[in-house]
Parts: structure tokens; sequence; C-alpha cells
């Protein structure tokens, strides 16, 4: 079976399960605004790289639709998982990246990110890439006719797929995906070249022969990171304070122990921050717990089979997989499941190759056994993507709701939303979102005093709470909630009527 069938069986379930209905979040919000959209640009905060915006501009550009947007990036993500293994033909047999590729697609967090406008798997492709054009560009693949005793038995591998050794074409796919990475996110493209770096300058056979991959591996993340940092002094006033501000907004970076938190965000929580709450649904991690003793056991099965080769992959796959992880598991004080998911497609193919040992070890018994145990994993896995889309959905329902009572007192483009949720209100409203305190402090009090004698103004405030001060005289109103959203207040510029007309 060819790694093409997992990718569009994950395309058709993205269509099917995850795209209808679905709205944008608060981060996707902020990207798509970038570039077109339903509302001018969002504040850009200092940690944010722009990569997954361009990726989306083709068709943000032209169309507001979310659902434009979704299925287009359901499509492509497809593709671009088919593409990431198509890299590995002739490194690992192709039953192991079939099924590395349903493993991979098969997970909640996969499926939920696959159609979203969020860059954490489209790094996850790009790294996957990445490691296979290295073993490529760096004699990782076993020439036709020299694999070892014990390598997987023929019919597995055809030898045509085991492509000639580096080559330019390797050596660009590689630059190419680091740099992607890069683009990103910089942090992310920064932890993937480091350990690919530091084999190939450990490696001395690597060292003479491939001197273009050391230089590939060093300058591919310096350009995919130069808009980043050419933003950092046009905006920021210089890299040093933007990495300053982007460790501010995410809590401050140094030692903090998350994998606590990673585990509970499994039970499908987009964002644990402060994640203090209770480990409720322990079913949700099991998979989590197993992982590290499949890819132990892969690499062990790979290492027997054919350690030149497949050996060498699944141990540059686990090394690269715990160098990306690595951050977000102990510098970072919250948790994403979406961060881990470069390190999951790696780790993917090791634990593929544990599944296909015990598969042709113990058959029959490790047959049903394995086939049992995937089916319960894919079934918490899909009653978790359920829980995330009813969230999805249940967040544009709630914000289509405010936006259209806010159009009702007359806050409609162009206009302004500040205060709570204000980014989304104001991405749904079609309104600029501007703060005046916190990370996305972007305008002051007075800005948006002035903002009010232009454009209809809005500030938005959790039901009962007091406006601030610059708002006091403005119209009290309040607006409708979706049901189980708190309930928000309105506060209306004095220059806007019911039916949206200037008053003089």
């Amino acid at each position: 079976m060819s790694p093409a069938v997992p990718a569009a069986v994950f395309v058709l379930v993205q269509l099917a399960l995850v795209v209808p209905g679905s709205g944008l979040g608060w981060d996707e919000a902020v990207y798509v605004s970038q570039v077109g959209g339903n509302a001018p640009p969002a504040y850009f905060s200092a940690p944010r790289a722009r990569g997954i915006s361009y990726l989306v501009a083709p068709v943000a550009a032209v169309t507001a639709s979310t659902t434009a947007i979704r299925v287009y990036l359901a499509v492509l993500s497809g593709a671009a998982l088919w593409a990431a293994l198509r890299v590995w033909r002739g490194i690992l047999p192709v039953p192991v990246l079939t099924t590395a590729g349903a493993l991979f697609a098969g997970l909640w967090v996969t499926l939920f990110y696959g159609p979203r406008v969020m860059p954490n798997l489209w790094c996850a492709f790009g790294a996957l890439a990445a490691v296979g054009c290295f073993l490529r560009a760096t004699g990782g693949v076993v020439a036709p006719g020299t694999a070892a005793a014990g390598a997987a038995p023929p019919g597995t591998a055809r030898s045509g797929d085991r492509a000639a050794v580096g080559g330019r074409a390797a050596l660009w796919g590689l630059g190419a995906a680091v740099a992607a990475v890069t683009l990103l996110r910089p942090a992310d493209g920064f932890w993937l070249a480091v350990p690919l770096l530091a084999v190939a300058l450990a490696a001395p056979a690597v060292r003479r022969r491939h001197r273009a991959v050391v230089a590939a591996v060093v300058v591919a993340p310096l350009l995919g990171a130069l808009p980043w940092i050419a933003e950092a002094y046009a905006r920021y006033g210089g890299l040093a304070a933007r990495l300053r501000r982007a460790g501010e907004i995410q809590g401050s970076l140094g030692w903090h122990l998350a994998v606590d938190d990673h585990v509970r965000a499994l039970a499908g929580r987009t964002l644990c921050r402060p994640c203090d709450v209770p480990w409720e649904h322990p079913v949700t991690a099991v998979w989590w717990f197993l992982l590290p003793l499949a890819v132990l056991g892969g690499v062990v099965a790979a290492l027997r089979a054919d350690p030149a080769g497949r050996g060498v992959a699944a141990v540059l796959a686990t090394v690269t997989a715990a160098s990306l992880a690595a951050p977000y598991l102990f510098t970072l004080g919250y948790a994403a499941p979406r961060f881990l998911l470069p390190a999951y497609a790696l780790l993917a193919l090791p634990a593929a190759e544990c599944a296909l040992f015990l598969l042709t070890a113990w058959r029959p018994a490790a047959t049903a056994l394995l086939a049992a145990a995937l089916l319960a994993h894919f079934a918490v896995q899909y009653a978790v993507l359920g829980r995330a889309v009813t969230n999805s959905r249940s967040v544009r329902a709630q914000f289509t709701t405010v936006a259209t009572a806010l159009h009702g007192l007359g806050v409609r483009p162009p206009c302004l939303v500040s205060g709570r949720e204000y980014v989304l209100i104001g991405y749904y409203a079609g309104c600029a979102s501007r703060q005046p305190a916190g990370h996305d402090a972007a305008i002051t009090p007075a800005g948006l005093t002035a903002a009010a004698r232009r454009v209809p103004v809005a500030v938005v405030v959790r039901a009962g709470s007091p406006p601030p001060p610059y708002a006091r005289a403005w119209r009290h109103a309040p607006l409708p909630s979706a049901r189980g959203w708190e309930r928000y207040d309105a506060y209306v510029s004095p220059a806007t009527g019911r039916d949206g007309a200037r008053r003089p």
C-alpha cells in the first residue's frame, strides 16, 4: 500500500469532519488578517512569524470565506504529507512509510490542524522532509543490491525506489525544508538544524564528501529567518529587543517542566495556559505514554534489520524529534498539543518500524492484539477530535452572533473593536482590532478616543463589568451570547448611530 493512501484518507476525513462549520480561532484571525480575510490586519506580536500567512495568501487575498481557506489547506496538507513521506522512499520500506503516515494522520491534533491557519503542522511536514533529504544528501540510502542481511524482505521496497545517494535535488530539498520551517516558526527551524548540523560535523565521511550539506544546514535557517529578523529591526527596535519581547509574551522562557501540561492538553485543549486543570480523561494520553516504548522498539528493530540504512534513519528521526520537542516540554510554562506535531511526525517512523516488527515476529497473535489496540487508539482520537471540532463551531456561532449585534448597533466597517476577545470580535465584525494594554498594546486610550471621532469604536467588556474610563460616557448595550459562552457588554462611541450613520 502506498503512502498516498493515508494522505488521501487524511484529506477526506478533514473535509468530512473538520472543515464544515468551523470558525477561525484567535491566532488564525491574526494570521489571515495580514493578507486579506474579513478584517484589517490585527496586531502582530513579537513571537509570531509570517510564514503561515504567506501560505494562505493565495486564497485569503481573494476571498474572506473561511470554508474556502479550510478546503484549500485540507487538500494542501494531504499533498504535503504525501510529499514528505515520498522523500523517504528508498530509505525506508513502503510499508513502514504507509504505516507511519497512518499513525501520524490518525492523531486528533493532526486532523484538527490540517485545515487550520496555524504553522505547527507545516513545520512537521518540513521537518519530516528535511531529515529525509539530509539522509539522501549524506549517503543514508542503501544503494541497490547492498541491503544488509536481515533487511526488509523482497517486495517491501522495490529496488528502483532505492534512489541514487546524494545529488543536488536532495541538497536543495534539505535547504528548502529547513528554510521553510524557520520561516514558519524560527525557533523550530533552529532546533531542527541543531541535530542535523551536529551529525554533519561529527561524521568524518559527511564532513569530507558533503561540505555542501553543512553549508545548507547553516545557511537555510538564516535565510528562513531573514523576514523575521528584518521585521525585528523595522518594528521592534532590533533583534535583541524582539527576542526579549517574544520571551516575555511566551512567559519568560526558562526551566519549566511542562510534560504534565501536555498530558492534560491531550484531552482536546488546543491551549492549556495556565494548565492548572484536573486530568479528567486519562485514556486520551495512553498512546502518549506508550509512544516512547514503541519508538525504542522500532529503533532496535531497524538497527537489527538494516544498521546502515533503516537503523541510521530511525536513530536520526528520533534524535531530531527529541530536539524539536525538548523546548516545549522543558522551557515553556504552558502547553498546546500542536507544539509537538513536528516531533510526532518524525517519531511515527520508528513507531511504524515497531508495529511492523511485531506483526512479522509474533503473527497471528500480534496481529489481533495490535489491530485491537489501534482500533481503540483511533476511536479515542476521533472522540477527542469531535470535541475539538464542536468547540471550534461554537467559536464561530458565538462571534458571528456578537458581530451581528455590533452591526445592529452601527459598528460596521470601517470600525474598530477593543476590549475582551477584541481580535476575534473585530475579525468577525470586519473591524480593526486594537488594545491599549497587555501583550498586544498597539494603541493608547487617547488613540482610541481619537479613532472614535473618525470611525465607530466598540469596547467589549465582560457582562456587568465597568467600562474603561475613556468609554464611560459611551452608549452601553448588552450583547447576545451563544450557548455556553460568557456574556459581554459593548460600549459604543457616541459618534455612531444605530443605523451606522455618522452623527454631526
